[in-house]
């Protein structure tokens, strides 16, 4: 399998968005149930910027990769008005048990892997207006490879899995529907944010991805009165270097819920698939809801 991603910078450390672009990247191939091996530099840089710029998104995107077990064999810059990186990323399944977005049944249990809130976090701190902790907290996620969760998907049968991008939550749970001949469930109080992400919200940090989201996916989605304005908006949220989200059937979840505590992944059920078309959000949590 081959894909390819890149992007203009969500932080303002030159390794760290190396880094970032570099996960991000990658993410496509473990939503397939891939292991990559090889990828591709896909650098733009302004002339007028300093060598070292580049050299640290670089350094970024080689460790990274690094850590994911990946070569990187060279690649291509061009010179550009803003920066972007990203890579050309390569990997390998077994095509009998590749992860598509079609494969959710009525019944599977949604589960996420990482929290929401880098859109409006990153717009924050374009604007001056973002935290240095919520900054951290939101790289720190950023960062995080998806090899664990991709790896965990395939041995435990999960049916369905996406990753977690540009379209944001609401988005993407709407190709894996759609794809799948379904419909979905989401419980408003069980999906996780990033600790200042409501705040931002609330505040307009919105980015423009987001609300590009929400007019093309809102039709889709049925909101339950009680879901505030900023619980919304963070579910359409343009995300960056997002978490998997896995359709894991009801008889592995157990399983999958004790494996994830012992391989130390990050793992939030926030909802199941139904029967039906679209996508239902609710008030409450997961956990307290009575129907099955």
């Amino acid at each position: 399998m081959v894909t390819t991603d890149f992007f203009t910078p969500v932080v303002d450390d030159p390794f760290d968005f190396g880094q970032i672009a570099a996960a991000n990247a990658l993410s496509d191939v473990y939503a397939m149930g891939g292991e990559p091996f090889l990828a591709l530099n896909l650098l733009m840089i302004p002339a007028d910027l300093a060598p070292d710029v580049g050299a640290e998104i670089l350094r970024g995107g080689i460790e990274k990769a690094r850590e994911a077990g990946v070569v990187v064999a060279g690649g291509h810059s061009v010179q550009d008005r803003e920066p972007k990186y990203g890579l050309v990323a390569i990997g390998m399944a077994d095509p009998d048990r590749l992860l598509t977005k079609g494969g959710a049944r009525p019944g599977d249990v949604l589960v996420l892997t990482k929290p929401l809130g880098t859109g409006v976090t990153a717009t924050a701190l374009k604007r001056g207006e973002a935290g240095e902790e919520d900054v951290s907290e939101a790289v720190a996620w950023m960062k995080r490879l998806n090899a664990v969760a991709g790896r965990m998907a395939l041995e435990n049968d999960a049916r369905g899995v996406t990753d977690i991008s540009g379209f944001g939550l609401l988005g993407h749970l709407d190709e894996m529907v759609k794809a799948s001949g379904t419909a979905a469930e989401l419980f408003a109080a069980s999906i996780p944010v990033l600790r200042g992400a409501r705040g931002y919200a609330a505040a307009g940090q919105v980015p423009g991805g987001t609300k590009d989201n929400r007019a093309f996916f809102g039709r889709e989605v049925a909101f339950d009165e009680k879901v505030d304005e900023t619980e919304r908006i963070l579910l359409f949220d343009a995300q960056t270097s997002g978490g998997l989200l896995l359709a894991v059937p009801p008889e592995r979840l157990t399983g999958f819920l004790t494996q994830a505590v012992l391989e130390d992944l990050p793992h939030w059920p926030i909802g199941r698939i139904v029967e039906g078309h679209g996508i239902r959000v609710r008030t409450g949590r997961l956990e307290d809801s009575s129907s099955h």
